[in-house]
Formats: C-alpha cells, sequence, structure tokens
C-alpha cells in the first residue's frame, strides 16, 4: 500500500466510507435520549405555568415575560453554541448545555417566587439551546455519509417523544407531589445521562484533525470502527496549514448565504406553525362557536402528538431511500391540503380528528427532515453554526406564533380561518423548499482550495 499522504483517506472519508457499527448506533441513541430533555421542557411550558399563577398569584402578564425571555435565551444559548462548538468542541458545548439546563431546571423547583423562578429559567433556558443543534452535529458526524440524513431524523425524534413523556409525567407527578417535584425529575433526567456521553461520545473528527490530536483521533477511529485497517488513513497531516474561515463566515458566505437564508425561512415556517396549533386550538375550538367541548379539542391535540411521533419514526427510516428535500416537500404538501380541509370542516369534530392526526404526521415529520437537511449543508467545520443558527430562527416562529395567533383569537377569528390562514406559510415553506431544491439542480459552488487531504468533505449539498 503507497505511503503517499494524496492517497490517503481523511478522517471523515473513513468514517464516510465504513459500515455504521455498535458504538455509532450507541452515539445516536444517546442522542435520541439527549433530544427528549428538549421535549421534557415543553411540560415546563404547558403544565407549570399555570400552578405558578394559582399559587403564588402571578398576573398573566408577568408570566408572559418570563416565557418570552426563556424563548430569547434559547435564541442566545443557540447563536452563541455553534461558533463555540466548532472552534472548541461539540462534545464540551454539549455537555455543557445539559448541565446547565439540567441544574437550572432542577434549582426552579427550589424557588419561592417568580423574580428567581424567572432568572433560573433564563439560565436554564441558554443550556437548553445550546443542546439541540450540537447533539445533531454530534449524531451527524459519526454517521457515515449514506446513513446521516437518516440517524439525524431518528435521533430529533427524542424532541416529540420527550414532550409526550413530559405530559405523562405532568399528569402523575403534578397532582400527586405539585409542580415542584416535576420541575427536578425534568431537571434531574439529563443529568443522568452525562456519564454516558462522556464515555461513549467522542468529540467530532473534524475538531480533533484541526486541533493536530492525532493519538486521541487514532484512538477514537478504532474505538468507533473496530478492526478496520487504519494505515490508509492521514491521521498525522490532517491540520490545515493555514486558518479555516470563521464558521460564520461560511454559512453567511456568497456561496452558502442563499442555503441559509432558505433554511432560516423554512424552520421559522416549521416550528411557528406547530406552536400555533398546539396553542390556540383549544382556546379557539371553545371560543368561536364551533360547538366543539375543551375535551374534544384535548383529544384533538393529543391525536397530533402521537402523529407527529409517528410520523417522525416513519420519516427517519424512510430518509434512508427517499430524497430529503422531496420528502419535506411532500409532507408539507400533505399538510397545507389537510389545514385546507380541516378549515372547511372544522365543526365537524371526526373531520378536525382527522386533520390533527395527517398534520401530525406531517409537521413535526417535515421539522425533522430539516434538521437532516441542515445537518448535510454545510462542511464539517461549520456544521455546529449551521445547525445552531437555523434552529435559533426557528425559536423566533413560535414567537412570531404566539403574537400572531393572540392577535387572530382577540380578533375574534374561527378555527376555521385560523386554520385556512396557516395555509399562507405553509406555501411559503414549499417555495422555499423548491428553491433550495433548484439550487442543489444548478452548478454546485466553488469550494475554497485547501491542501490534501481534507479533514472533511466540503458538505453534500442541500
Amino acid at each position: 500500500m503507497t505511503t503517499d499522504a494524496s492517497a490517503k483517506l481523511s478522517p471523515q472519508e473513513f468514517i464516510d466510507q465504513s459500515p455504521m457499527s455498535r458504538r455509532q448506533r450507541l452515539i445516536v441513541v444517546l442522542g435520541l435520549l439527549m433530544m427528549i430533555a428538549e421535549g421534557l421542557d415543553a411540560a415546563v411550558a404547558a403544565f407549570v405555568y399555570p400552578r405558578i399563577e394559582d399559587d403564588w398569584g402571578t398576573d398573566t402578564s408577568t408570566v408572559t415575560i418570563t416565557v418570552t425571555m426563556s424563548v430569547l435565551a434559547m435564541i442566545v444559548g443557540g447563536v452563541v453554541a455553534g461558533p463555540l462548538a466548532d472552534r472548541h468542541g461539540r462534545k464540551v458545548v454539549t455537555v455543557t448545555g445539559i448541565t446547565v439546563f439540567g441544574l437550572g431546571t432542577a434549582a426552579m423547583a427550589l424557588s419561592q417566587e417568580i423574580v428567581a423562578f424567572t432568572g433560573l429559567r433564563i439560565v436554564a433556558c441558554l443550556g437548553l439551546g445550546a443542546v439541540l443543534p450540537t447533539v445533531m452535529a454530534l449524531v451527524a458526524d459519526w454517521t457515515p455519509v449514506g446513513r446521516r440524513v437518516q440517524m439525524v431524523a431518528l435521533a430529533f425524534t427524542g424532541v416529540t417523544a420527550g414532550t409526550a413523556v413530559g405530559g405523562l409525567l405532568a399528569s402523575v407527578l403534578i397532582p400527586a407531589f405539585g409542580w415542584p417535584t416535576l420541575l427536578a425529575v425534568c431537571g434531574i433526567a439529563p443529568l443522568l445521562l452525562i456519564p454516558a456521553v462522556l464515555r461513549f461520545v467522542p468529540e467530532s473528527v473534524s475538531v480533533l484533525a484541526a486541533r493536530g490530536r492525532t493519538a486521541q483521533l487514532r484512538e477514537v477511529l478504532t474505538e468507533v470502527a473496530p478492526g478496520r485497517d487504519l494505515s490508509g488513513v492521514a491521521l498525522e497531516q490532517t491540520v490545515l496549514r493555514r486558518q479555516p474561515r470563521p464558521p460564520a463566515r461560511v454559512i453567511l458566505s456568497r456561496d452558502f448565504a442563499p442555503t441559509t437564508l432558505l433554511l432560516w425561512l423554512c424552520f421559522f415556517v416549521g416550528q411557528g406553525v406547530v406552536f400555533v396549533i398546539l396553542s390556540y386550538l383549544p382556546l379557539l375550538a371553545e371560543r368561536t362557536g364551533t360547538g366543539l367541548t375543551g375535551s374534544q379539542a384535548a383529544v384533538a391535540i393529543a391525536v397530533f402528538g402521537w402523529g407527529g411521533l409517528m410520523g417522525q419514526l416513519a420519516v427517519s427510516f424512510a430518509l434512508k431511500r427517499l430524497d430529503r428535500l422531496r420528502a419535506l416537500l411532500g409532507l408539507w404538501g400533505l399538510a397545507l391540503v389537510s389545514f385546507a380541509a380541516a378549515g372547511l370542516w372544522a365543526e365537524r369534530f371526526p373531520t378536525l380528528l382527522a386533520g390533527a392526526f395527517v398534520l401530525g404526521l406531517c409537521l413535526p415529520a417535515a421539522n425533522a427532515a430539516l434538521q437532516a437537511t441542515a445537518a448535510v449543508a454545510y462542511p464539517p467545520s461549520a456544521r455546529a453554526t449551521g445547525m445552531s443558527w437555523a434552529n435559533s430562527a426557528g425559536k423566533l416562529g413560535p414567537v412570531a406564533g404566539g403574537l400572531l395567533g393572540g392577535l387572530m383569537a382577540n380578533a375574534g377569528w374561527s378555527l376555521s380561518t385560523v386554520l385556512l390562514t396557516l395555509t399562507v406559510p405553509v406555501g411559503l415553506g414549499i417555495v422555499a423548499t423548491l428553491t433550495l431544491n433548484a439550487r442543489r439542480s444548478g452548478p454546485p459552488p466553488v469550494p475554497q482550495p485547501a491542501p490534501r487531504p481534507l479533514p472533511a468533505p466540503a458538505s453534500e449539498q442541500v
């Protein structure tokens, strides 16, 4: 075998050309479990805030300020975490985010008044904002290119699973022990994962290669791909001779800026529409003369949630064979039709139930496909920044959705009108996805010249 470095594989190319090992599957499973922390957090917003109003006499405007500041903290956490993860390592940022979120949430259980609660909530959300994008980047980094999209989407299903688990915990713990117990459980649970993450999830190869950590790189490749010959991998010569561009400049460069902006729009639409459904469907069903009861609206939300879990699991396996952007187009197209049908016949409970189930199948699955798309849109050196900033842009969707949903509800809009109105942002998502697909079909961006061997492929193109 030749020892010429130019003929050797980079560490990332070695991973891409190797079959998935048990360690890599374990990394995906741990990623899914860490995503449950993101889903568990929904239980705080849905079940704790109303109890605070009752127990502490906190007015609704104060709670609204707390909610808004929490969302902004998650956005800030994501924006800051991405560049830090690309520069200093995804693993250390992930563990730090989980620790801050877990300790902050558990400490909220000890608070006695709203000021301390709000301060701890902001701290917890700063950590939480860092968790999702860095975990998704780690899963993408350690998954072969042929399975990358599928595994990222599969790990993302933990968010929906965590939401369902959080609701179940709330229904059991709050009546028996009170809402502080729910906070303690939701905070301690992710902390229990940290030892396994430290032991079994290695740092990304792109980070190790950029730092020139040859011995550690050899060790982790041996653990992840046991029995594989590493003689054809360029371990000692993976450090670039010139300083790479900062990841923020990469994702906003001329080559990637259009993709970045289109992804931000898609994330904004996907998360915003789901928030409007979960937050305003019960209110509108009861107050706009549809004839639906509160319990029927709750059933529709539950059906949406279970449909979301089924849809995300299904799309994670389907993406092994389906093109990610075409799958996204199909999901949003079906959601558009479902919104129109549910809007036209919203006063009929069976129709609303069927629409909620189909929307549950489509919208959360579309968000999972978006995570997978962002994971392969950027080079590994900027992957965490690209994903964290896309998710931060997505979190602005619930902020806008909450504002617009409140305006529509206060204006007395009917449930049918609101559902039909939601076809507009979904249509924007479809247009953005079509544009992404057109960009992919055109000539690919010209990568910057770099000495061989590269630390990783430039990107897989959206």
